[in-house]
């Protein structure tokens, strides 16, 4: 007997809609690799009546005062925490992960970022006024861009719209967001709990495909477009914007290195290290997944990073032993499958290196050895729970292969010595540098990479004025 699928539905302009042209596409529960739900694959006609609600929605959101934008923000935030147990089976629903894990790892730092930038609205400094010419005042303005096009990925789908609408509100703009194809639930419950706080075509939600992605970036209306998601998609992105010189934000991929030196301390080091790498599967774009390690505890740290991963265990939700649920997606499986299929012979499987069960999508917790710095494992994003182990002899090398890939993201460095530390963090090529840590993230402080991993910091005051744009206002003190 078949189950009726529960149907998803666009938010424009503060309804719930199909598609133009009453197009669906089913999602699947990653655990278990059936349908529970349909979403609207929207065409160009849904992406034009989002476009134009937030549009229409600008010019009174935008004269509203800062206050006005944080009282809205923080009511946003305690309805995220009143609602927090319908978030929760949302996003398990939509990724398969723990129950225990994504309440207590991702409910919280939400509502705190929101809160964050609740306070942040109230909060943008500039040069002060001043007289740069003789018989004129100059001074700063700060505004709002706009409408803002945002995309979300599939890896953190709640939380990633968080970090896109949260900013982007609290600064003045509208919005107009789409969760990935295969995570759509709990960004539509989002629009349901905004929408009966701010008025409507503040925020919008339309679900569609990559096509519908393009549609969105490339319409003629949003003066930015923001965007979570693969190297690939970002340059897709970038070369769209460009065509009327939109603003664009990116977070892109990841290939953090960990580099763990001869006085580290292995055994607390293989625990953080094995969950940051492990955690959400190893489908994070900070995971530490590239471990360099000195050669003189080489052999012995990869044999704890082994046992650390036959120990971990992934499996349903709501198993509260597990580490980490099943990979977002069949395509990603199979993409994890790939890397471990075409290891070099010189590349050892000390652990994992395998598909869980034949229900839903889950891969072992993994640890190859043995890789050498141009290995394909090693200059290409995994996503997956995998990590990567290599040998170095001194300073100069593990910074010359750290800093050896095309990504940018995050890194981490461990050792006692501080200077060392020190002239690491100067080294690294990353947006953020962990020390005797890996992953944590605050509010307060910016996230974003360079190079391949895009430009443009998510979280923080930075992350605030990528969404605002400066207007100078010269005035003649003649009169």
């Amino acid at each position: 007997m078949s189950t009726e699928l529960r149907r998803l539905r666009n938010y424009i302009a503060g309804e719930f809609r199909d598609a133009a042209d009453g197009r669906t596409t089913e999602v699947v529960n990653p655990a278990t690799g059936e349908a529970y739900a349909t979403a609207p694959l929207s065409g160009q006609a849904d992406v034009d009546a989002a476009m134009t609600a937030a549009a229409a929605a600008f010019p009174g959101w935008r004269d509203t005062t800062p206050a006005e934008r944080q009282k809205a923000l923080l009511k946003i935030a305690d309805a995220f925490e009143e609602r927090a147990e319908e978030l929760i089976a949302a996003e398990v629903e939509n990724t398969g992960k723990p129950i225990g894990l994504t309440r207590s790892e991702e409910i919280p730092p939400m509502v705190d970022q929101i809160r964050f930038f609740a306070g942040a609205a109230r909060m943008l400094e500039g040069r002060s006024a001043g007289e740069y010419m003789e018989g004129m005042t100059s001074m700063i303005r700060r505004e709002p861009v706009g409408v803002c096009a945002q995309v979300a990925p599939w890896n953190y789908p709640m939380m990633m719209a968080v970090w896109k609408f949260a900013p982007a509100i609290a600064a003045g703009n509208t919005v107009v967001l789409k969760p990935s194809d295969t995570t759509p639930a709990s960004t539509v419950l989002i629009a349901e709990i905004l929408g009966s706080i701010l008025p409507k075509g503040v925020f919008n939600v339309i679900c569609g495909d990559r096509e519908t992605g393009r549609m969105m970036v490339e319409h003629p209306v949003p003066a930015m477009a923001s965007i979570t998601g693969s190297v690939r998609a970002g340059i897709q992105v970038a070369g769209s914007a460009a065509k009327d010189v939109k603003r664009v934000h990116l977070e892109l991929g990841g290939k953090a290195p960990v580099v763990v030196f001869e006085d580290t301390d292995i055994a607390k080091a293989v625990e953080d290290i094995s969950v940051a790498g492990f955690f959400n599967a190893g489908q994070d774009c900070t995971a530490a997944c590239r471990v360099l390690v000195h050669e003189a505890i080489h052999d012995e740290f990869v044999a704890a990073l082994a046992k650390a991963a036959a120990d971990a265990r992934t499996g349903m939700p709501d198993d509260e032993d597990v580490l980490f649920g099943p990979l977002n997606n069949p395509d990603q499986l199979a993409q994890v499958e790939g890397f471990i299929e075409r290891l070099p012979a010189h590349a050892r499987v000390e652990a994992g290196g395998k598909r869980v069960g034949d229900k839903g999508f889950f891969f072992a917790p993994t640890v190859v050895s043995g890789v050498r710095q141009d290995d394909e494992i090693i200059q290409k994003e995994v996503f997956g729970p995998v990590i990567t182990v290599q040998s170095f002899r001194d300073e100069d090398q593990a910074v010359e292969w750290a800093n050896g890939v095309e990504y940018a993201l995050a890194s981490s460095v461990w050792t006692k010595d501080h200077a060392r530390a020190m002239r690491m963090s100067k080294k690294l090529d990353f947006g953020c540098v962990w020390i005797n840590t890996h992953i944590p993230l605050v509010a307060e402080m910016p996230h974003g990479g360079f190079k391949k991993s895009g430009y443009g910091k998510d979280l923080s005051g930075y992350g605030f004025e990528d969404y605002t744009r400066i207007k100078h206002v010269m005035t003649s003190l003649d009169g």
